[in-house]
């Protein structure tokens, strides 16, 4: 399992809104996760996504919790991807910052 984590700065709605977003999941998330809807749950406090491909052996779950000032933390777990997979976490949650930063100039 590998982990990544990184704070933005946007409200986590935001963030978790965009990261669930059906036209812009594969801009950030694993390939191989691509095909699979993924199973949403939100509270006041913490929102959470999962996705599984297990035919592929991947699965990976966003959290997404509210920081001072209106910003968020967002971690990523992602089970797959080899010798790679830390990389391969902090490269999504790259692309996903990129992603929010794209949808909040957009709005």
């Amino acid at each position: 399992m590998a982990y990544a984590e990184r704070g933005v700065s946007a409200p986590p709605e935001v963030v978790f809104n965009t990261a669930t977003d059906p036209d812009r999941i594969s801009a950030w998330l694993p390939e191989p996760l691509l095909s699979d809807d993924p199973s949403r749950n939100g509270d006041a406090g913490r929102m959470r996504a999962r996705w599984e491909a297990r035919s592929a052996g991947w699965s990976a779950e966003l959290c997404v919790d509210p920081v001072d000032a209106g910003g968020s933390r967002i971690r990523l777990e992602l089970g797959g991807g080899g010798d790679g997979a830390e990389r391969l976490a902090d490269e999504a949650l790259t692309n996903l910052a990129r992603e929010v930063a794209d949808n909040l100039q957009a709005g």
